[in-house]
């Protein structure tokens, strides 16, 4: 019988032990009137009643020390003979183990180290824990175990919780912004009959009630929220999960967080000068500063924003110019630049792999402007030059952290440009996006000109410099084999 063995055996004996002597080792509630952070703030002698995780027990004989924590901290709990209640402390001793929550009326003291500690007087037993906890430097290494058991992560390692905490601040952040903006939050349809607003290979699944195929959403209700400028809303923004069945990176995710906003009567510039308030308010609600360091390069949000042309850019890092180039040339700079990529593809989407070379030498922040038509279906054309976009992305530490545009309102152009798309996916790609004829006629009643943007939880996960699915609490993963009996 292997260690761990030897341990659930023996606190399988306590919970039966336990329940024989009429204790519940699962009670339905307890009292809790103060957090660790309170207790340890409180003045020496303060009567307290917390409760929370054992992490540690040393029993010393006539005296025990106990590591507590709870969501708001750590705190030393001690056991003494005389001081604690004889059948509690004899309790304590046969019956908790590392790993149990427990809940303790006692006072705020300070021991002979000056460590402020809690004198414990009467202990609970609130949830009898069955399997050991990990050992600190020992257990939970895998990458990939941590993920699987988030909850133990978030038990031991205590700058995990904190960086949920983060996050929760940078979404807040992100949402107050706009409300006090005066944009309106809405809610769009999460299962489509056409995905639309992005470039993404959708998820698919059947809807039994209707009998029809639906689509999960690739983008955060691009084409609802639209609808609604349409309608007479001139502020809309949504923040929830959308989903893309493509790759996984240290970048990119299938199902994540996103923010779309949608601003009637501003352009792309208008786009340009709230985003980067925006970011800057974002940032430093989330981190207490505008300077960070992320992916190998020193961020300062607060140093003027450069301006890059996408298609000055390319030429001037790579010598392609995409209105001169044809398909082959770009092919061949790919090729010369090791850069893998699926023959056959057309020219858009080839240049867009050189771009996405391009960009990882760009430290930001920076706005990349003025995309081709070819390559942004949605966005309004530049009028002093029709074969250019007046769309705006977010660079930062060499990659897109945001991405929004002067949204296009002509209903001739838009149909003309989805039917370039239904060519694309009709030759094999994926992720071109679907001709949405319901919406091209809704623009057919007018949409005033509008400013749309969207930035994803990928801009969390540069902030504090970690790859993404480490920054989702319970990112997707593949189901564990079950162990084969011995």
């Amino acid at each position: 019988m292997g260690r761990e063995e030897q341990i659930v055996k023996e606190r399988l004996r306590k919970l039966s032990e336990l329940r024989e002597k009429g204790i519940n080792p699962y009670p339905n509630k307890f009292p809790k009137k103060n957090t660790v952070e309170e207790c340890l703030k409180s003045k020496i002698g303060t009567k307290v009643i917390t409760a929370g995780r054992v992490m540690v027990k040393r029993d010393l004989g006539k005296i025990a020390f106990v590591k507590l924590i709870d969501s708001s901290g750590d705190i030393q709990l001690v056991f003494q003979s005389g001081e604690t209640g004889k059948k509690d402390f004899e309790f304590f001793k046969k019956y908790v183990d590392a790993g149990d929550i427990v809940g303790v009326h006692g006072e705020v003291f300070k021991t002979k180290t000056n460590q402020i500690s809690i004198l414990v007087r009467k202990i609970e037993l609130l949830s009898k824990s069955i399997l050991p906890l990990p050992e600190k430097w020992h257990g939970l290494q895998d990458e990939e175990e941590r993920l699987r058991k988030r909850y133990l992560d978030l038990i031991m390692n205590p700058e995990v919780r904190e960086l949920f905490i983060k996050k929760s601040r940078f979404w807040n952040a992100m949402r107050n912004f706009l409300l006090k903006k005066g944009f309106i939050e809405v809610e769009t349809p999460v299962l489509e009959n056409t995905p639309g607003g992005a470039d993404a290979r959708p998820f698919i699944t059947h809807h039994n009630a209707l009998d029809i195929e639906v689509y999960l959403r690739i983008s955060m209700g691009e084409l609802w929220q639209k609808r609604l400028i349409i309608g007479g809303f001139e502020k809309t923004f949504e923040l929830g999960r959308q989903f893309r069945n493509e790759g996984i990176s240290s970048e990119h995710l299938q199902d994540y967080t996103q923010m779309e906003f949608y601003w009637a009567y501003a352009d792309y510039r208008d786009g340009m000068k709230l985003v980067e308030e925006m970011y800057k308010h974002v940032v430093k609600e989330t981190l207490g500063t505008l300077k960070f360091k992320s992916r190998g390069f020193e961020i300062d949000l607060g140093k003027k924003w450069q301006e890059i042309d996408y298609v000055s850019e390319i030429k001037k890092q790579t010598g392609v110019d995409f209105f001169k180039a044809s398909t082959e040339d770009i092919e061949n700079k790919l090729k010369e630049l090791k850069i893998e990529y699926t023959p056959g593809l057309e020219k858009e989407r080839l240049i867009d792999l050189l771009w996405k070379h391009c960009r990882k030498k760009i430290a930001g922040p920076a706005f990349l402007v003025h995309h081709p038509v070819e390559i942004s279906p949605l966005a309004k054309r530049k009028p002093d030059n029709p074969k250019l976009t007046e769309r705006f992305v977010v660079i930062i530490a060499g990659s897109e952290i945001g991405n929004g545009y002067s949204e296009l309102n002509d209903p001739i152009d838009q149909e003309k440009r989805f039917e370039r798309q239904q060519e694309l996916r009709e030759k094999g790609d994926e992720e071109a996006q679907m001709h949405d004829r319901d919406f091209v006629e809704a623009l057919k009643y007018g949409m005033p000109p509008t400013c749309g943007f969207g930035v994803s939880e990928r801009f969390f996960a540069f902030l504090v410099d970690k790859p993404v699915r480490e920054c989702q609490i319970f990112p997707l993963m593949k189901p564990e084999k079950p162990q084969k009996k011995k």
